[in-house]
C-alpha cells in the first residue's frame, strides 16, 4: 500500500528512460509514489519509462517534472543527497538505512516529508545541488567497482525506508513547524540579493561557491518557520531600517 508520508524520490537530470521506470517500479514495490524529474534529457513523457515501470504509474506513482531542483523541492523539509564522494561542504555522511530513519522520523514527529536526491547517470550530483541538502548518502560499494545504476540506488534506499515500516516512533508533542524547502529558497534568495547589492560577491568568477557555501551552512541548522521569519525580518532591518530608523533606498 502506499504511504503518503513517504519521502519524494527526486531525479536529478536523468538520461535513459528506462532507468526512470525501473526506478518508479522499486519504488511503488515499496510503497513511494512520488517521483519528481529535474531536467530530464528526453524530457516527458517517455515511452521508454512507462515500459520498463512494469504498471508503476498505474499503480500510483506520480511523475512531476522540473526545469530546476528548486522548484522539485517544493513541499519538502529535508534532503539526504546520493553521491559516492564528499563534496568538502561539511555534511553529515549516512548511509540509506539512516536517511531511511531519519524521513521515518521526520514523518512521525509532524517535521515534515523528506526528500532523497538522486544524481543523473553520466556525472552524478552537481556540486551546487549537494550544496541544498541537509546529509549526504552513501552505500558501501567496491572502490574498485563503485558505479551504480542509478535505478539499482534508488532501489537500495527503498529497501532500507522499507524494512522501518512495521517500526513505531512516538510523535513529538511540542515540536516547531520546521521550514518547507520553498522558504528556504526565498530566504536564501533575498539574502543573496542583499549581498549582491552590497558587493560582496567578490571575485565574480567566485560567486557560485560563495553561494553554495552559504546555503549548506543555513541548511546545517534545520531552520523552522519562525526562524526563518525572524531571519527575514533581519536581513530587511539592516538593509532598510525598521520603525523610526526606516530609510528609503534609492534603486
Amino acid at each position: 500500500m502506499a504511504n503518503p508520508a513517504a519521502p519524494a524520490i527526486l531525479l536529478h537530470t536523468p538520461q535513459l528512460g528506462e532507468n526512470i521506470g525501473a526506478a518508479a517500479r522499486v519504488m511503488r514495490n515499496f510503497g513511494l509514489t512520488d517521483l519528481r524529474l529535474v531536467a530530464p534529457r528526453d524530457g516527458w513523457p517517455n515511452p521508454a519509462a512507462e515500459t520498463m515501470s512494469a504498471g508503476a504509474f498505474a499503480a500510483g506513482v506520480t511523475i512531476t517534472v522540473h526545469a530546476d531542483l528548486a522548484s522539485a523541492l517544493s513541499g519538502l523539509t529535508w534532503l539526504s543527497a546520493a553521491t559516492a564522494r564528499q563534496r568538502g561542504v561539511g555534511k553529515r555522511v549516512t548511509d540509506a538505512p539512516g536517511a531511511a530513519a531519519q524521513a521515518v522520523t521526520r514523518a512521525a514527529q509532524g517535521l515534515g516529508r523528506a526528500g532523497i536526491l538522486f544524481g543523473g547517470e553520466k556525472s552524478g550530483l552537481p556540486n551546487e545541488a549537494v550544496a541544498l541538502a541537509d546529509e549526504v548518502m552513501t552505500y558501501p560499494v567496491d572502490p574498485d567497482f563503485s558505479s551504480l545504476n542509478l535505478a539499482q540506488a534508488v532501489g537500495v534506499f527503498c529497501a532500507a525506508w522499507g524494512q522501518l515500516q512495521d517500526d513505531h516512533v512516538k510523535p513529538a508533542d511540542t515540536l516547531a513547524p520546521p521550514a518547507s524547502r520553498d522558504e528556504l529558497m526565498r530566504m536564501f534568495e533575498h539574502f543573496e540579493t542583499e549581498l549582491e547589492r552590497a558587493g560582496f560577491f567578490y571575485p565574480p568568477e567566485k560567486t557560485p561557491l560563495m553561494k553554495d557555501n552559504l546555503r549548506a551552512a543555513f541548511i546545517r541548522a534545520d531552520w523552522t518557520q519562525q526562524e526563518v521569519q525572524t531571519f527575514r525580518g533581519a536581513i530587511k532591518a539592516l538593509t532598510i531600517g525598521r520603525g523610526k530608523a526606516r530609510v528609503t533606498r534609492e534603486e
